[in-house]
């Protein structure tokens, strides 16, 4: 952009350009996508992957375990690279595990979460020798009799739901009734059954919410996870190795949205680490973090196929759309409907003097990346970016709605 432009969103300028050209890992976009062969395509930059890690490492106490939460972005790729970053991850389904022990990664440093396991998956993730987050007494029974025929003593955690919620967060998971974890007044009593299975107890997994980008809320939201972990230890049948305090740091995604100042989080949990060292002097303690990690450093690229205008209105269409960037869409969560910051990555230079709708290709006035929005003036074969890409994209968005083709993924 030139000097005089008006302020654009920072995620904007994470990516450089040159030559009005926008750059993904050192890559323009335009010879990234005749490399790529197609559009529409997810693109991720692995030197911000990197220096996204290094600055959590930067603000968390060194005594942090940080782990990666691959539901945000499973691309093996991806894992792959966070594998030599972080220090474990979490995973949600059979085939996430199977990406995560794919790199190598120690078993014992995996957790495998979510409501509903199937009698498969447990069978799998115990012969794995991941640590399971167990989110029913039922589940729990069950994993002991699976564990019984094969012969193994697996390690367990039990996922709690808390009696607080993590407000003005965008994703409330805690709190009130929850599929998630146990009610945190009925653990007591489940430590109690466990303490006469052939479990491997080692700890708990408290998470109240996602996409929080208030500092202050999430402090204190941190310091009464951290105060029910150690309540809930007294009545546990062994020392607590293992708690995972989650997560919830949001990325902006809009205009208005302030960044979570990391610095501050960082600090307050520095002033937490005593009190955890004297209580639960055993606890590795995790924070477990996906589209923090991901969400700011990856991109989707469509390309346009038409330019039109009604009734005073211009449309850019491109062969792009909510079937692979649902959340863009405004169509994942959203209660009003918000643009994600979007560029025409070809024309990084020019100013933006149009006022256009994006949208994509699928039969439904649902399909629209961008509503209103002020872009330099665009045309057919140029490139349309969405920003915010990296976390929460292709595998949270329809790709078989309308069977239009899948789009690639690239890590740069």
């Amino acid at each position: 952009m030139t000097d005089d432009s008006p302020a654009i969103h920072p995620a904007l300028r994470q990516f450089p350009a040159v030559d009005g050209c926008l750059q993904i890992g050192g890559v323009s976009l335009t010879r990234l996508a005749d490399r790529v062969g197609s559009t529409p395509f997810f693109a991720y930059d692995r030197q911000l992957l990197s220096e996204q890690i290094t600055e959590l490492r930067r603000h968390l106490p060194s005594a942090i375990h940080l782990h990666y939460a691959i539901k945000a972005n499973p691309m093996p790729a991806v894992v792959q690279h966070l594998n030599g970053l972080v220090d474990g991850f979490d995973v949600a389904s059979a085939l996430e595990m199977m990406t995560a022990l794919d790199t190598g990664m120690s078993p014992e440093r995996i957790s495998f979460a979510g409501p509903g396991k199937t009698r498969a998956e447990l069978d799998q993730a115990i012969a794995a020798g991941v640590v399971l987050h167990l989110e029913s007494e039922t589940e729990m029974r069950t994993v002991a009799e699976l564990a019984e025929r094969q012969g193994i003593r697996p390690r367990v955690a039990i996922r709690v739901n808390p009696d607080f919620e993590l407000k003005a967060s965008g994703m409330r998971m805690g709190g009130g009734a929850q599929q998630f974890g146990v009610d945190a007044e009925r653990v007591p009593q489940m430590l109690g059954e466990l303490d006469k299975l052939d479990l491997d107890f080692v700890g708990f997994h408290i998470f109240a919410g996602s996409q929080n980008l208030n500092a202050d809320i999430l402090l204190s939201t941190q310091e009464k996870i951290i105060d029910l972990g150690i309540s809930l230890a007294q009545h546990a049948p062994a020392p607590v190795t293992h708690l995972n305090i989650g997560g919830g740091f949001g990325i902006p995604y809009f205009p208005k949205d302030v960044p979570l100042d990391l610095a501050r989080v960082g600090d307050h949990l520095a002033t937490q680490m005593p009190r955890l060292e004297a209580e639960l002097p055993e606890a590795r303690v995790i924070v477990e973090l996906g589209r923090y990690i991901v969400g700011e450093c990856g991109i989707y690229v469509s390309w346009i196929v038409d330019r039109k205008e009604s009734r005073g209105q211009v449309f850019l269409i491109t062969d792009g759309g909510l079937n692979h960037q649902l959340a863009a869409s405004g169509n994942f969560g959203q209660v009003i409907r918000r643009n994600y910051p979007v560029a025409i990555g070809n024309r990084m230079d020019q100013r933006s003097t149009d006022v256009v709708n994006v949208v994509g290709c699928l039969c439904t006035p649902l399909d629209l990346l961008a509503d209103k929005v002020e872009l330099p003036r665009a045309d057919i074969g140029d490139l349309v970016v969405v920003f915010q890409s990296g976390a929460y994209g292709l595998t949270a968005s329809p790709t078989a709605f309308l069977s239009h083709p899948a789009p690639s993924e690239v890590l740069v």
